[in-house]
């Protein structure tokens, strides 16, 4: 009982919860400070005449405000491991010895962070770029030195260790290609149709800033069972060939409608037999 009504004790206890709660609010703050820190830092090299892309600006950003966070983090615990009058030292040197004991069993710890190092330095893809790697397809919204998190197109969020991506395919560096194919009946008249289509691909890059130079109409591409196949290619910005491919088709089909040039349509030809005839006929 003497304990519980000991000032002193409580004095102590209360000094070091204060302790505490004054280290994380000081921890936050320095984290909210240095990351305005980075990003103004990359807003001042972006105006200066030696310019980093904004894919790998914005991957920058995430990995130094990752390791930021990870230095403040170490730095509390200690500072609180302090407060609680344990010995930090003596705490180092065991856990010196403890890491190198299952230092072996921290190979694929190692291997991810190895591997975020040469993906960050060899600019293999970059936060914002779509890319597929094994059975994982979408945009990078985020790159850490252990993990990597990809965004499907549906929403889900996959978090990858580093040392699983093996192979990438990085859809955002280069320009794509919007591949459309185009059917007319057998009927139409193809130089005709090419010659309104040709007309109507150099009116599209003033309209569509994504279109990277006018398109163009390959020509015939196949002949089908009820339909000639003419196909048009258009260069333009990196993963914007989805888009790109829906305004061809839409643009495409309102200009033939005013030229009165048909696509062709699935039919079906009903035939009837006509048994009384056919009786008629053998008599």
């Amino acid at each position: 009982m003497t304990e519980l009504t000991n000032e002193e004790m409580w004095m102590s206890i209360g000094m070091g919860i204060l302790k505490i709660i004054l280290i994380l609010i000081i921890a936050g703050i320095v984290i909210r400070i240095g990351r305005l820190a980075i990003q103004n830092i990359f807003r001042v090299r972006n105006s200066s005449p030696l310019r980093v892309s904004e894919r790998r600006t914005a991957t920058l950003i995430k990995l130094l405000e990752n390791v930021l966070r990870y230095v403040v983090y170490f730095v509390v615990i200690v500072m609180i491991l302090e407060s609680l009058s344990i010995e930090i030292r003596a705490l180092l040197a065991g856990a010196g010895i403890v890491g190198l004991a299952i230092g072996f069993g921290a190979q694929n710890l190692v291997r991810d962070i190895i591997t975020g190092f040469f993906i960050i330095f060899e600019d293999q893809f970059s936060v914002g770029d779509f890319i597929r790697t094994g059975t994982f397809e979408g945009t990078v919204e985020e790159i850490g030195l252990r993990t990597t998190k990809i965004k499907s197109f549906t929403g889900e969020v996959h978090i990858l260790p580093n040392g699983s991506i093996i192979e990438v395919t990085n859809f955002s560096i280069n320009n794509s290609v919007a591949v459309v194919d185009i059917s007319i009946s057998y009927e139409g008249d193809i130089p005709k149709t090419e010659k309104i289509l040709e007309e109507l691909l150099q009116e599209l890059p003033d309209k569509y800033e994504d279109m990277i130079k006018t398109p163009e109409v390959l020509g015939v591409q196949m002949l089908g069972a009820s339909e000639v196949v003419l196909r048009i290619v258009s260069e333009v910005l990196p993963m914007r060939h989805f888009y790109i491919s829906r305004i061809l088709r839409k643009e495409v089909k309102l200009r033939l409608d005013q030229h009165g040039i048909e696509i062709p349509y699935p039919r079906m030809v009903m035939y009837t037999r006509d048994e009384g005839n056919t009786e008629k006929q053998n008599g």
